[in-house]
Protein backbone atom coordinates (compact mmCIF):
# COMPACT_ATOMS: atom_id res chain seq x y z
CA UNK A 1 0.00 0.00 0.00
CA UNK A 2 1.38 3.52 -0.91
CA UNK A 3 2.29 5.76 1.76
CA UNK A 4 0.50 9.51 1.31
CA UNK A 5 2.35 12.13 2.32
CA UNK A 6 -0.21 14.14 4.44
CA UNK A 7 0.96 17.81 5.23
CA UNK A 8 1.48 19.27 8.61
CA UNK A 9 -2.63 19.61 9.02
CA UNK A 10 -3.11 15.86 8.29
CA UNK A 11 -4.40 17.10 4.46
CA UNK A 12 -3.47 16.35 0.98
CA UNK A 13 -4.39 18.25 -2.35
CA UNK A 14 -6.49 16.70 -4.60
CA UNK A 15 -7.14 17.55 -7.89
CA UNK A 16 -10.75 16.61 -9.79
CA UNK A 17 -10.14 15.57 -13.76
CA UNK A 18 -13.11 14.33 -16.10
CA UNK A 19 -12.77 10.90 -16.35
CA UNK A 20 -14.32 11.36 -19.95
CA UNK A 21 -13.54 14.49 -21.44
CA UNK A 22 -9.91 15.24 -19.43
CA UNK A 23 -11.26 18.72 -18.44
CA UNK A 24 -9.41 19.62 -14.92
CA UNK A 25 -12.73 20.35 -12.76
CA UNK A 26 -11.90 21.65 -9.32
CA UNK A 27 -8.82 21.29 -6.12
CA UNK A 28 -10.02 19.97 -3.42
CA UNK A 29 -8.42 18.98 -0.12
CA UNK A 30 -8.50 15.49 1.67
CA UNK A 31 -7.50 14.05 5.11
CA UNK A 32 -7.20 10.13 5.45
CA UNK A 33 -10.89 9.87 6.80
CA UNK A 34 -11.96 11.90 3.40
CA UNK A 35 -10.46 9.82 0.93
CA UNK A 36 -11.45 6.59 2.81
CA UNK A 37 -15.06 7.74 2.47
CA UNK A 38 -14.32 8.21 -1.17
CA UNK A 39 -12.77 4.86 -1.42
CA UNK A 40 -15.98 3.58 0.17
CA UNK A 41 -18.74 4.98 -1.29
CA UNK A 42 -17.33 5.55 -5.09
CA UNK A 43 -18.17 9.63 -4.93
CA UNK A 44 -15.67 12.42 -3.55
CA UNK A 45 -14.97 13.33 0.04
CA UNK A 46 -13.45 16.83 1.25
CA UNK A 47 -12.12 18.41 4.07
CA UNK A 48 -13.34 21.82 3.90
CA UNK A 49 -11.08 23.81 5.88
CA UNK A 50 -12.95 26.90 5.93
CA UNK A 51 -15.72 24.92 8.10
CA UNK A 52 -13.50 22.24 9.45
CA UNK A 53 -14.97 19.21 8.66
CA UNK A 54 -15.81 16.40 6.11
CA UNK A 55 -17.71 17.35 2.67
CA UNK A 56 -19.87 15.20 0.29
CA UNK A 57 -19.38 16.92 -2.75
CA UNK A 58 -22.99 17.56 -3.94
CA UNK A 59 -24.21 16.86 -1.00
CA UNK A 60 -27.00 20.12 -1.54
CA UNK A 61 -26.56 20.38 -5.08
CA UNK A 62 -26.83 16.87 -6.32
CA UNK A 63 -23.95 17.58 -8.71
CA UNK A 64 -21.47 14.50 -7.08
CA UNK A 65 -18.24 13.93 -8.50
CA UNK A 66 -18.39 10.00 -9.02
CA UNK A 67 -14.79 7.95 -9.29
CA UNK A 68 -13.67 6.06 -11.55
CA UNK A 69 -9.91 5.93 -10.59
CA UNK A 70 -7.67 7.46 -7.87
CA UNK A 71 -4.19 8.48 -8.76
CA UNK A 72 -0.98 9.46 -6.31
CA UNK A 73 1.93 11.83 -8.14
CA UNK A 74 5.24 10.37 -8.12
CA UNK A 75 6.28 12.09 -4.79
CA UNK A 76 2.83 10.77 -3.19
CA UNK A 77 1.81 13.96 -2.28
CA UNK A 78 -0.79 14.94 -4.63
CA UNK A 79 -3.88 12.83 -5.54
CA UNK A 80 -5.69 12.83 -9.14
CA UNK A 81 -9.34 12.09 -9.02
CA UNK A 82 -10.61 10.83 -12.65
CA UNK A 83 -14.51 11.02 -12.08
CA UNK A 84 -17.95 11.58 -13.33
CA UNK A 85 -19.20 14.86 -12.60
CA UNK A 86 -23.52 14.38 -12.05
CA UNK A 87 -23.92 18.86 -13.33
CA UNK A 88 -22.05 22.07 -13.00
CA UNK A 89 -18.38 21.45 -10.50
CA UNK A 90 -18.27 24.81 -9.37
CA UNK A 91 -20.35 26.10 -6.75
CA UNK A 92 -21.21 29.27 -8.82
CA UNK A 93 -22.90 27.38 -12.22
CA UNK A 94 -19.71 26.67 -13.75
CA UNK A 95 -18.49 23.08 -15.32
CA UNK A 96 -14.72 24.13 -13.80
CA UNK A 97 -13.84 26.09 -11.02
CA UNK A 98 -10.54 27.38 -13.25
CA UNK A 99 -13.10 30.07 -15.31
CA UNK A 100 -11.13 33.14 -14.78
CA UNK A 101 -7.23 34.69 -15.82
CA UNK A 102 -5.28 36.14 -13.10
CA UNK A 103 -6.54 39.16 -14.08
CA UNK A 104 -10.09 37.84 -13.13
CA UNK A 105 -11.44 37.90 -16.28
CA UNK A 106 -13.73 35.05 -17.31
CA UNK A 107 -12.86 32.15 -19.73
CA UNK A 108 -15.07 29.67 -21.24
CA UNK A 109 -14.16 26.55 -19.34
CA UNK A 110 -10.56 24.76 -19.42
CA UNK A 111 -10.66 21.79 -22.46
CA UNK A 112 -9.24 18.62 -22.21
CA UNK A 113 -8.57 17.30 -25.51
CA UNK A 114 -8.59 18.38 -28.93
CA UNK A 115 -11.63 17.45 -29.84
CA UNK A 116 -13.66 18.94 -27.19
CA UNK A 117 -11.97 22.03 -27.96
CA UNK A 118 -13.18 21.54 -31.93
CA UNK A 119 -16.73 20.52 -30.89
CA UNK A 120 -16.59 24.15 -28.84
CA UNK A 121 -15.22 25.74 -31.90
CA UNK A 122 -17.72 24.09 -34.26
CA UNK A 123 -20.78 25.21 -32.20
CA UNK A 124 -19.48 29.20 -31.89
CA UNK A 125 -18.90 29.24 -35.47
CA UNK A 126 -22.57 27.39 -36.20
CA UNK A 127 -24.06 30.97 -36.62
CA UNK A 128 -21.44 32.88 -38.27
CA UNK A 129 -21.34 34.67 -41.50
CA UNK A 130 -21.26 31.72 -43.76
CA UNK A 131 -19.36 33.94 -46.49
CA UNK A 132 -16.41 34.36 -43.87
CA UNK A 133 -16.63 30.71 -42.65
CA UNK A 134 -16.02 27.10 -43.78
CA UNK A 135 -17.82 25.96 -40.51
CA UNK A 136 -20.63 28.01 -41.14
CA UNK A 137 -21.28 27.11 -44.69
CA UNK A 138 -21.46 23.24 -44.09
CA UNK A 139 -24.51 24.46 -41.45
CA UNK A 140 -26.54 26.61 -43.93
CA UNK A 141 -26.42 23.88 -46.38
CA UNK A 142 -28.02 21.44 -44.55
CA UNK A 143 -28.15 18.00 -42.44
CA UNK A 144 -28.05 16.32 -45.64
CA UNK A 145 -25.43 17.64 -47.17
CA UNK A 146 -22.94 17.15 -43.89
CA UNK A 147 -23.69 13.56 -43.66
CA UNK A 148 -22.99 13.23 -47.32
CA UNK A 149 -19.21 14.54 -45.89
CA UNK A 150 -18.88 12.60 -43.62
CA UNK A 151 -19.71 9.36 -45.97
CA UNK A 152 -17.02 10.92 -48.32
CA UNK A 153 -14.45 11.33 -46.02
CA UNK A 154 -14.54 7.84 -44.66
CA UNK A 155 -14.39 6.53 -48.08
CA UNK A 156 -11.31 8.83 -48.32
CA UNK A 157 -10.16 7.10 -45.01
CA UNK A 158 -10.66 3.61 -46.38
CA UNK A 159 -9.32 4.37 -49.30
CA UNK A 160 -6.02 5.95 -47.67
CA UNK A 161 -5.86 2.88 -45.51
CA UNK A 162 -5.53 0.55 -48.67
CA UNK A 163 -3.71 2.17 -51.08
CA UNK A 164 -2.37 5.31 -49.45
CA UNK A 165 0.78 6.25 -47.29
CA UNK A 166 0.57 7.08 -43.40
CA UNK A 167 0.34 10.97 -43.74
CA UNK A 168 -2.34 10.89 -46.26
CA UNK A 169 -4.28 8.35 -43.58
CA UNK A 170 -3.47 10.81 -40.71
CA UNK A 171 -5.08 13.98 -42.95
CA UNK A 172 -7.96 11.99 -44.23
CA UNK A 173 -8.86 11.21 -40.77
CA UNK A 174 -8.82 14.54 -39.38
CA UNK A 175 -10.92 15.32 -42.12
CA UNK A 176 -13.57 12.55 -40.93
CA UNK A 177 -13.59 13.67 -37.57
CA UNK A 178 -14.04 17.05 -38.32
CA UNK A 179 -17.15 16.40 -40.33
CA UNK A 180 -18.51 14.27 -37.80
CA UNK A 181 -18.49 16.90 -34.60
CA UNK A 182 -20.27 19.09 -37.47
CA UNK A 183 -22.49 16.24 -37.92
CA UNK A 184 -22.89 16.20 -34.01
CA UNK A 185 -23.86 19.84 -33.43
CA UNK A 186 -26.13 19.43 -36.61
CA UNK A 187 -27.85 17.04 -34.34
CA UNK A 188 -27.23 18.69 -30.86
CA UNK A 189 -25.18 15.33 -29.64
CA UNK A 190 -23.13 16.89 -27.44
CA UNK A 191 -19.44 15.06 -28.00
CA UNK A 192 -19.31 13.77 -24.35
CA UNK A 193 -22.58 11.53 -25.36
CA UNK A 194 -20.16 9.65 -27.77
CA UNK A 195 -17.38 9.31 -25.17
CA UNK A 196 -20.31 8.29 -22.42
CA UNK A 197 -21.48 5.39 -24.88
CA UNK A 198 -18.13 4.06 -25.91
CA UNK A 199 -17.30 4.14 -21.34
CA UNK A 200 -20.93 2.24 -21.61
CA UNK A 201 -19.91 -0.32 -24.02
CA UNK A 202 -16.09 -0.45 -22.67
CA UNK A 203 -17.52 -1.36 -19.25
CA UNK A 204 -20.34 -3.39 -20.60
CA UNK A 205 -17.29 -6.18 -22.48
CA UNK A 206 -14.98 -5.76 -19.10
CA UNK A 207 -18.26 -7.25 -17.41
CA UNK A 208 -18.91 -9.87 -19.57
CA UNK A 209 -15.03 -10.80 -19.31
CA UNK A 210 -14.96 -10.63 -16.02
CA UNK A 211 -18.28 -13.31 -15.90
CA UNK A 212 -16.32 -15.47 -17.77
CA UNK A 213 -13.40 -15.44 -16.10
CA UNK A 214 -15.26 -16.58 -13.24
CA UNK A 215 -17.03 -18.93 -14.92
CA UNK A 216 -13.98 -20.61 -16.21
CA UNK A 217 -12.45 -20.62 -12.43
Amino acid sequence: MLELKYDADGLIPAVVQDALTGRVLMLGWMNAESLQRTQASGEVWFWSRSRGKLWHKGETSGNVLRVRELRADCDADCLLIRAEPAGPTCHTGRVSCFWHDLEGEALPPPHGSLLDYLSDVIAQRRHADPSHSYTARLFAEGRARIAQKVGEEGVEVALAGVAQDADRLVAESADLLFMLLVLLEEHGVPFRAVLEELLRRHQAKSRAADRMAVAQK
